[in-house]
């Protein structure tokens, strides 16, 4: 059963593209691509807010595993 975390070691800041991009099944690069772009689009406000709400709501890869 796939789980939802924040990656440990595939991060850059504080891994919660790497956690998406693990259970997805997608490359965290090309993730971080599109969130960029998607921000540039919404200027950043409401990919931002969803960001840190992530970064409390869900749980790093050491605690789930």
């Amino acid at each position: 059963m796939k789980s939802l975390y924040r990656s440990t070691s595939n991060r850059k800041l504080s891994g919660v593209l790497g956690g998406l991009s693990d259970y997805l099944g997608m490359d965290a690069s090309l993730l971080r691509i599109l969130f960029v772009i998607l921000g540039v689009f919404t200027a950043f406000l409401p990919l931002a807010i969803i960001y840190v709400a992530w970064i409390f709501l869900v749980p790093e890869e050491s605690e789930v595993h």
